[in-house]
């Protein structure tokens, strides 16, 4: 079953939705249109943009105000990521060029610049401060999350709770808020928020390991770019936590490789990582933050927004790309 599959009765708000982020991207200036263009076109899953629909049935729903919430969120996530590329020196995502690589890093960063800027426009439609205190915090640690990545690259002796804040900051903050604005924009009970919150943390904490987990056991055509990426980039995962915890020798042998950058010696370190028993250590793990989220989630009101998350949440822990 594909993903979309699981939320067929929001497909309409969800078109409006990519309506909304056609006007937001669009622009005057032919490169900066056309470099929005291009992201548009390499599509992504719109999780965000879900949960903020499927949040919204908790409340009184209003499709005019919650598609600004989503649309916003999506545009944030969007703009995050051209900024990943110009870090990570990408040249592909979801298998197209990056913007990095269409254009340079000038063009990408004032990309990213406008895209942010573009998400906070479209929030200046939401009477609510508590909605613009949440963004405007979800913003910072996003900012904070990047620059935690940047310090921790190649760092070889970081621990695993240093992941996992920066996870939090990097990806699960997002999806948690998407859930929680989506049920401020249709002004659910706190109650339902806070629910909602901790379901989409829970939920993010887990893709974001999935993610992680999934760059050593997807194939290149899977994922859009060449397996092992994140440890190629110096970006140390669970997997790779895991491994180094359980062979002592792990450890000095990714650093050898982190001086030579020898491809034959990533892929001896890949295939060690996929036979240490740390994939599905690791895997374990995502499925304790799942659990969190089912848990999360049974307090819901009953209804097809209800049984749509749980639904996702559930494909999110079996996904193979």
């Amino acid at each position: 079953m594909k993903l979309t599959e699981l939320y067929t009765h929001v497909k309409k708000d969800l078109q409006q939705i990519e309506k909304e982020l056609e006007q937001t991207i669009s622009s005057q200036h032919p490169i900066m249109q056309n470099a929005g263009n291009q992201l548009l076109k390499a599509g992504g899953k719109r999780i965000r943009p879900v949960f903020v629909v499927l949040s919204g049935h908790f409340g009184n729903y209003d499709i005019e105000r919650v598609k600004k919430v989503a649309a916003a969120l999506e545009t944030i996530h969007m703009a995050s990521l051209v900024h990943d590329d110009v870090i990570d020196d990408a040249e592909l995502r979801r298998g197209a060029k990056t913007v990095k690589a269409a254009y340079d890093n000038k063009v990408a960063m004032y990309t990213g610049d406008f895209l942010f800027a573009k998400a906070i426009e479209l929030m200046s439609d939401i009477h609510q401060i508590a909605a613009h205190q949440i963004l405007s915090y979800a913003m910072k640690e996003m900012s904070l999350g990047e620059i935690q990545q940047i310090r921790e690259q190649y760092d070889l002796n970081q621990n695993v709770r240093q992941y996992l804040r920066r996870i939090k900051r990097k990806t699960a903050l997002l999806i948690a808020i998407s859930c929680q604005l989506g049920a401020i924009a249709s002004n659910a009970s706190i109650e339902l928020q806070q629910r909602l919150y901790r379901f989409g943390y829970s939920v993010g904490m887990a893709y974001q390991i999935t993610d992680d987990i999934l760059d050593f056991t997807g194939t290149e055509k899977e994922l859009g770019k060449p397996a092992g990426g994140d440890l190629r980039q110096g970006n140390i995962t669970l997997p790779v936590f895991y491994a180094m915890q359980q062979l002592p020798g792990l450890k000095e042998k990714i650093g050898r490789f982190y001086k030579t950058m020898d491809e034959s010696e990533l892929s001896s370190i890949i295939d060690t990582i996929k036979t240490s028993g740390s994939i599905q250590r690791a895997s374990k793990t995502a499925q304790s933050y799942l659990a969190d989220a089912l848990a999360a989630a049974e307090g819901l009101p009953a209804g097809q927004a209800k049984n749509s998350m749980i639904k996702i949440a559930k494909y999110i822990g079996r996904r193979k790309f």
